[in-house]
């Protein structure tokens, strides 16, 4: 597979709409995430590292913000929408009910604040 914009073309519309969506939320929080892969899916990456991916699978629609830590912190939220569901590094949901704009964020934010934490760590690694 290509690009999340190739990714999309290849989907049904009503599908690739929803999916679309979820990726503009993460676009709006961290604008200059660019368009790759994360363990062979199309994805966002932002600073070197996967942010999140979005893939329509046979029974559901996979989010996957490749943190299990983020899954866990979520999965409160996630059990108040309807039709949604959680396994470790995944989060599932309906095209019929999409996830809430205010938990979209909230995964994103997570994932990036992960990300900024990872890298503090290194550089205080780096600079003992």
């Amino acid at each position: 597979m290509g690009t999340v914009d190739d990714y999309l073309a290849t989907l049904d519309p009503s599908d690739a709409a929803v999916i679309a969506h979820v990726y503009a939320v993460a676009r709006e929080i961290v604008p200059d995430a660019e368009q790759g892969f994360g363990y062979g899916m199309p994805a966002l990456v932002w600073r070197g590292k996967s942010l999140l991916s979005v893939m329509r699978a046979r029974k559901h629609i996979g989010l996957y913000p490749f943190s299990g830590g983020v899954v866990t912190a979520v999965s409160d939220a996630v059990a108040r929408v309807a039709q949604t569901s959680t396994a470790k590094g995944t989060i599932r949901f309906q095209p019929s009910t999409p996830l809430p704009d205010a938990l979209l964020r909230m995964i994103v934010e997570a994932r990036r604040d992960q990300i900024l934490g990872a890298e503090a760590a290194l550089a205080c690694l780096k600079a003992r």
